[in-house]
């Protein structure tokens, strides 16, 4: 079974997050893959893995109209 775009970005940031500047771009890339419903379910998941590392740069990479 192939492997979900939101699957593969997840295990991508997973892998850069021990670095911030690569975690922002590969961050910024992974929005522009996915569709909307997704971006949503990856701003979650990026919360809850890393809002205690990286909480500016995800509050500040995901579009405004997902700001809860």
């Amino acid at each position: 079974m192939p492997m979900k775009m939101l699957e593969y970005c997840q295990r991508i940031l997973a892998k850069v997050s021990f670095d911030r500047h690569l975690f922002a771009k590969e961050l910024a890339k992974s929005i522009k893959r996915l569709e909307f419903g997704d971006v949503e379910r990856l701003r979650t998941w990026c919360l809850e893995q890393f809002g205690q590392r990286y909480q500016d740069i995800i509050q500040t990479t995901f579009p405004p109209q997902l700001a809860m």
